[in-house]
């Protein structure tokens, strides 16, 4: 099994990148988040690979870190998502908010990735809330989402850029589950 490949991009298209490894040119299927950070054509490319093996085919799927190719796995790990369903659900939504809308439970955030019906959202919801912020401890951060979103909402009627309110939310250690403690923090923060 292939599990990591190193070699130059010889062509890229947003299903699938070629890798020239040795001489061999290596077919892998991309989410788009990898895709995005890929180099140009001919500078050395690193991927982590999944190799699936069917009766009538072996594929390959990359990824650019170790977090993305864990979600990958957790993914075709329920039933009834196979690995093009979950390329499709890892390039319809970053990985970290992917994480904290299933952590939270967000039927209704899940459901804007294309393929995703109500269904698939709360099977994803239910046998993946336990497991997926151990794959990406960075979106730890970021659940309870829609509370940080009505924050950086409200600062952005004060007056306040959206990005610079998102950072300072970041920086906070402890963010609160509660709007208007939340609120408070992120005003302390922004005064800094």
């Amino acid at each position: 099994m292939i599990g990591y490949l190193r070699g130059a991009l010889r062509s890229k298209a947003t299903e699938a990148v070629l890798v020239d490894v040795g001489g061999v040119g290596y077919r892998v299927t991309v989410p788009l988040s990898t895709y995005y950070e890929l180099p140009d054509l001919g500078a050395e490319v690193e991927l982590r690979i999944h190799t699936y093996v069917r009766d009538d085919a072996i594929q390959l799927y990359g990824f650019r870190t170790r977090s993305e190719k864990g979600l990958f796995l957790a993914l075709i790990g329920i039933s009834g998502i196979g690995p093009k369903l979950a390329i499709t659900i890892l390039s319809g939504m970053e990985s970290d908010l992917l994480v904290a809308s299933i952590a939270d439970q967000d039927i209704a955030r899940l459901t804007t990735i294309p393929g995703v019906g109500k269904k698939t959202a709360e099977r994803l919801a239910l046998e993946l809330k336990d497991k997926v912020l151990e794959l990406v401890p960075a979106a730890r951060a970021l659940t309870h989402h829609g509370v940080r979103d009505d924050v950086v909402s409200a600062l952005q009627n004060l007056g306040y850029r959206k990005r610079h309110a998102e950072r300072a939310i970041e920086k906070i250690e402890e963010p609160a589950d509660e709007f208007e403690t939340l609120l408070r923090q992120t005003l302390r923060m922004l005064a800094r």
